[in-house]
């Protein structure tokens, strides 16, 4: 069997998402790949299930490529979740918003659930990874301390993993690592082989 990225070499893959964390990610598959991103209001149905929120976020994300794909083109959307006794935590309006969802997951079990689309011109398929995440007790100078030295207004659930709070205060995970990060990398790699 061909490794992957010499299965994808006559196809161009492009990454839709700004986001440098799930650049860094897929660089690290050693795939070629382009980014292009169009904006899209995030928006979705009230009866969504949990599951179901960030896939239709993604293929949302997909969609407003549906017209512009050739046909040796493949596009990657995603979207990333958080929830916390079924609540979804998104991302922080501004530094207290941040600090007020780092206090209420201080002590706490919470879901990450990354949503995946696929598209090309012929196919599309989607899919999700959900990770559980345990963070210690977090004490509000080391919430402060986060928040005024890493901004992450721009993270579902005000934190990166891969950061100063993840190495203090994350103390288990179950399932995978980089979807916590923004990317579930072994599923996507599974996934691509068969798409």
């Amino acid at each position: 069997m061909k490794p992957l990225n010499e299965k994808l070499r006559d196809t161009t893959l492009i990454l839709g998402s700004k986001s440098p964390r799930r650049h860094q990610l897929l660089e690290a598959l050693d795939i070629p790949f382009t980014v292009i991103t169009k904006e899209v209001e995030e928006t979705y149905p009230d009866d969504l299930e949990k599951e179901e929120i960030p896939v239709y976020l993604s293929e949302l994300k997909a969609a407003a490529f549906a017209d512009s794909l050739a046909d040796n083109q493949l596009l990657i959307t995603c979207d990333t979740v958080v929830f916390l006794h079924g609540e979804l935590i998104g991302k922080p309006k501004d530094e207290e918003d941040a600090k007020a969802m780092l206090t209420k997951l201080s002590n706490e079990t919470h879901e990450v659930i990354s949503g995946v689309c696929l598209k090309s011109n012929s196919k599309q398929h989607s899919f999700y990874e959900k990770t559980r995440v345990h963070f210690n007790p977090l004490f509000p100078h080391e919430i402060d301390y986060y928040v005024n030295q890493y901004h992450p207004l721009d993270k579902a659930g005000s934190y990166g993993i891969q950061e100063w709070i993840g190495y203090i205060g994350v103390n288990k995970i179950e399932g995978c690592y980089y979807n916590v990060m923004g990317l579930p990398l072994q599923r996507l790699y599974k996934e691509l082989f068969k798409f």
